[in-house]
């Protein structure tokens, strides 16, 4: 999952559905000397009482009626076969690569259940509200349930945001259906089926068996498959190869709110060519058998990626294609998510592993799944020409800046952000710098940073982290089987690239409480350092112009929307923060000037030349109230500058594989 700036968090069929359903779900690694501990299953897949490996007895219909979209109503149908008796259905609670249990339940409305014609009654579970519980009546063999799923109007994150307008819609599976109880996931089939609306086309890496009349039938997948599988759909769509010619299809499927936003440029096409190859010869092999970046383009819908194995759901701003500056911020999105193939998907932290999505996950591998994704999604941009060089160092000079300026490591350590992130993902976003945030994708990139100079230096060279990836992403070519892996099993892999005490690097970084960022090293061995210039580069200018926000945050120590002077967030123990301010607050004047953006910037810029401090009137809901706000070095923008006689490791991280 990913959220690309400038937000402030920072989101199928396998090789052959038939034989994917016969396979093991996950082949697992056993963590050392590990208890079984409740609802985690660490141990090799077997049976196990109430989560059940043998198949579901029949296969699950699954209709759900789109034409009704653009008003944000999903109408649902399904079909379960049954047996008499006790009967509980779940409702996906805990969604793959969500890291929290966010399933929109409070969305689903209007449950209706019979059998054979007659209405059948069901109570929700008091200590599980995801659970409907029923009693199946004698000589009943299937059940109708009926409901409609309203889709998100405003807020939330991810699958709780927005995902239908009136040209538009992105169906995530997990939001519209209800499975039994008591069998993997895995062991459940279903045949779904969608009606659209008219004229609109679809995108999706599930198998059409039918299209007709705007109804489109899919074939029976398992519902572990079918909740990896998103699709998308409207009224402007457009498909481009990836790759031509390949034996193994990529192709990007795009929807938008406008025919305009569609216009995809020889160069971007060639760019995200470049990324399907970049990746190949990163990590050797993949592990699908076609793959679909799914890219929704729309100023309505919500803004983040979430990974799939063999697609992904990416939504971004409607002028993505034709904006430099929502490129620019939003280039590594797409190759993050498609890190997340192998990384998340194919190979995935054990205790992220679960039978059913109604296990919880634990998140305490977090800074791997996400973290080196995060990295390789960042140098995988500049490797395939969607950042330039100067760019993918704009970009690493802003993450640097965001993790240097986090008091919050003094309490809070880079562990504790991935094992609260289920938490962390939905706080607000004022006092982040203290109260730290999903810390695991940017600090977890430095971390990464470190470790991929630092096998460059033990090895005069001669190897680097491509090394680890190919070899612990690049098993098993082309099996669609998931294989899970813990602590150890990372540092064992990182030991036989690089002989070294990875375990105390590691735990030494994830653990650390203090005023620095352990992680500085990284880029030092990189040959750079951070810097500040009172002018911004491009990748500051574009963050200000789609944030519409001042980012003084690494100077006066606090960011302010420019259009009201609302003040957004503070640095805590900052200058701004021992001036009286905090988030919300709205700045009115500054030195006796009404509020304005280029107000503010010279008031700073002013007090750098006379040494005074910058007289702020302040309003805090009904009060008003004069700061002084005692800030003398002007403006201040992150930059990477040169490490004079150092190796220049960071340019070669980013130089394409040839």
């Amino acid at each position: 999952m990913f959220t690309p700036e400038p937000r402030t968090a920072l989101l199928k069929s396998l090789l052959a559905l038939g034989l994917a359903a016969a396979m093991p779900l996950a082949v697992h690694a056993q963590p050392a000397a590990a208890a079984p501990v409740a609802g985690r299953y660490a141990g090799p897949v077997q049976d196990h009482p109430g989560l059940g490996l043998t198949p579901y007895p029949g296969t699950l219909q699954l209709h759900v009626d789109l034409t009704d979209a653009p008003r944000k109503i999903f109408r649902v149908h399904e079909t379960i076969p049954v047996r008499p008796g006790p009967l509980t259905l779940y409702y996906p609670k805990w969604i793959p690569g969500e890291h929290s249990p966010s399933g929109p339940l409070a969305n689903v409305v209007g449950v209706e259940i019979t059998g054979n014609g007659r209405r059948i009654a069901w109570h929700r579970g008091l200590l599980d509200l995801y659970a409907l519980h029923l009693d199946v009546p004698a000589g009943v063999g299937t059940l109708d349930l009926g409901f409609q799923f309203l889709s998100p109007t405003g807020g939330g994150e991810f699958g709780q945001s927005v995902s239908a307008t009136p040209r538009l819609v992105d169906l995530e599976w997990n939001q519209v259906v209800f499975y039994p109880a008591g069998w993997y996931s895995r062991a459940i089939t279903v045949q779904p089926s969608v009606r659209l609306p008219s004229g609109w086309q679809f995108g999706t890496t599930l198998t059409r068996t039918r299209d007709s009349a705007g109804r489109v039938d899919f074939a029976p997948v398992t519902l572990n498959n079918l909740v990896d599988s998103p699709l998308i759909a409207g009224q402007y769509f457009r498909s481009f190869d990836l790759d031509p010619g390949a034996k193994v299809p990529v192709h990007l499927d795009i929807v938008a709110d406008g025919e305009k936003y569609l216009k995809l440029g020889g160069r971007q096409l060639g760019d995200f060519r470049n990324l399907v190859q970049q990746a190949y010869r990163l990590f050797g092999t993949h592990h699908y058998a076609h793959y679909t970046f799914l890219l929704t383009l729309s100023d309505n819908t919500g803004h983040f990626g979430l990974e799939h194995h063999q697609s992904s759901d990416d939504r971004l701003g409607a002028d993505y294609l034709v904006n430099p500056d929502t490129r620019l911020l939003g280039a590594a999105l797409l190759p993050h998510e498609y890190v997340h193939s192998w990384n998340g998907k194919f190979r995935r932290p054990y205790d992220l592993w679960t039978p059913n999505f109604n296990v919880p996950e634990r998140d305490d591998l977090l800074w791997v799944y996400e973290g080196l994704t995060n990295y390789y999604g960042m140098v995988l941009a500049a490797r395939s020409g969607l950042w330039t060089p100067q760019q993918f160092r704009e970009a690493m000079a802003a993450t640097t800046a965001s993790m240097t300026f986090r008091p919050g490591r003094q309490w809070r350590p880079l562990q504790d952000t991935a094992d609260e992130a289920s938490i962390l993902y939905y706080t607000p976003g004022a006092w982040a710098t203290w109260r730290r945030q999903v810390d695991f994708y940017a600090e977890g990139t430095l971390l990464w940073l470190d470790v991929d100079t630092k096998i460059r230096a033990l090895t005069h060279g001669r190897k680097s982290l491509d090394d680890f990836a190919r070899q612990f992403f690049g098993i098993h070519p082309g099996s669609p089987v998931t294989v899970t892996y813990t602590f150890d099993d990372v540092v064992k892999a990182l030991n036989q690239v690089a002989p070294y005490d990875w375990a105390g690097f590691l735990r030494t970084r994830l653990d650390y409480v203090g005023n620095a960022l352990p992680e500085a090293d990284g880029l030092a061995r990189a040959g750079w350092k951070l810097g500040f210039t009172g002018t911004p580069d491009s990748y500051q200018k574009a963050m200000a112009a789609q944030s519409h926000a001042i980012n003084q945050m690494y100077g006066a120590g606090l960011t302010v929307a420019e259009k009201d002077g609302r003040v957004i967030d503070v640095l805590w123990d900052g200058p701004a923060f021992r001036a009286g301010l905090a988030p919300g607050m709205r700045i009115l004047a500054v030195d006796g000037r009404s509020w304005g953006a280029d107000v503010l910037a010279d008031a700073l810029r002013e007090a750098a030349r006379t040494r005074q401090p910058v007289s702020l009137l302040v309003r805090n809901l009904d009060y008003v109230s004069t700061l002084k706000l005692d800030w003398t070095g002007g403006l201040r923008y992150p930059v990477l500058q040169r490490l004079p006689g150092t190796p220049d490791r960071l340019d070669a991280i980013a130089a394409p594989r040839r």
